[in-house]
């Protein structure tokens, strides 16, 4: 009975201290958010934490899960059997994802690589009240050992039901959503390039939204990257223009790179120029990474334009590692 009681203690004081952090983070706050909605969207992007600490600056270097979403050509640079998740909180655009993803480069003897996401997000829930589910399916194909080529089917479901505060505007037709209908439920594609002219040096051109849905939930872009990456550091540089979510075309530019210590502790930083919400951030992460397993942690900070800042928590399971797969590195 004694120990009956210690336990739960044990989980009421556990269960209030989460509680207790989602409050700090801004989750769980009653007011509505006052930045632009498009900063806390952020063109309907996922990013690891890997992505997010190097500033968003992987479509060149990338390849598990972080290549799904950025630029699934890339899935079929390396041989990796991955699954993994993450969780993304957005304190002042009060926004948090959930999500699970895998990537396989070891299904057969020809290395073509298959991937696929699930994520969750609510967004301003006491303003814009915006929540949706994000599913993507990706395939990626070397079509010799310096080219590769791959691309994604890309599902989204939104619904809004409130309207954004900023600058005061007050509900409307327009910005008012439909009441518990989705606004969205469409399928578009995306489709990357990745060529790599040395063993160490990569090149990446993507576009996502192919379909040109012609609204900002999923936008119309177009860019690429270079990054140069060896066993234990890379750097990478990317761009992109938005021709979707604004009255104009608006560009993005990112940059990161990261270091491996000991073998097993990456370090990262990065910097990211959004032309679109009118920011500046800088970004950076540390984690744990084994021949089994990686756990990591990212953030970014907006330091010019509104003030924002993104938290995200990811663990990843390399199942090839654990002999669940027909292959090898």
């Amino acid at each position: 009975m004694i120990q009956s009681r210690r336990f739960t203690r044990s989980i009421q004081t556990t269960v209030s201290s989460c509680l207790a952090t989602l409050s700090i983070c801004g989750v769980a706050n009653a007011e509505p958010s006052t930045l632009p909605p498009e900063l806390g969207y952020d063109m309907g992007f996922m990013e690891t934490p890997r992505s997010l600490a190097i500033g968003g600056a992987t479509r060149a270097v990338s390849n598990s899960i972080e290549a799904l979403y950025l630029n699934p050509a890339s899935m079929a640079t390396a041989r990796v059997y991955h699954f993994g998740a993450m969780a993304q909180i957005w304190p002042q655009a009060k926004r948090q994802t959930y999500g699970a993803a895998a990537v396989d480069s070891l299904i057969n003897a020809q290395h073509i690589a298959g991937g696929i996401s699930a994520n969750w997000s609510a967004q301003d829930s006491d303003g814009i009240n915006r929540d949706s589910f994000d599913l993507r399916f990706g395939l990626a194909a070397p079509l010799s050992d310096r080219f590769f080529l791959g691309g994604t089917m890309h599902y989204l479901t939104l619904r809004q039901d409130g309207y954004p505060r900023e600058d005061g505007l007050e509900p409307s037709v327009a910005s008012g959503g439909l009441d518990g209908s989705p606004i969205v439920q469409q399928i578009t594609f995306d489709a990357g390039v990745t060529i790599k002219p040395t063993d160490e040096l990569s090149v990446a051109a993507v576009g996502t939204g192919l379909t040109d849905p012609g609204h900002g939930f999923l936008p119309f872009t177009f860019g690429g990257g270079a990054g140069f990456s060896t066993e234990d550091f890379s750097i990478e540089v990317d761009a992109l223009g938005d021709f979707t979510t604004y009255d104009r075309t608006k560009m993005r530019v990112m940059g990161g790179g990261e270091l491996l210590l000991a073998d097993s502790f990456p370090v990262r930083g990065g910097y990211r120029w959004d032309e679109g919400t009118s920011t500046q951030a800088v970004s950076g992460g540390l984690g744990y990474v084994s021949p089994q397993f990686a756990v990591e942690a990212s953030v970014r900070g907006v330091v010019a334009g509104p003030q924002s800042l993104t938290v995200v928590f990811g663990f990843r399971y390399h199942l090839e590692s654990a002999g669940l797969s027909g292959g090898g590195f």
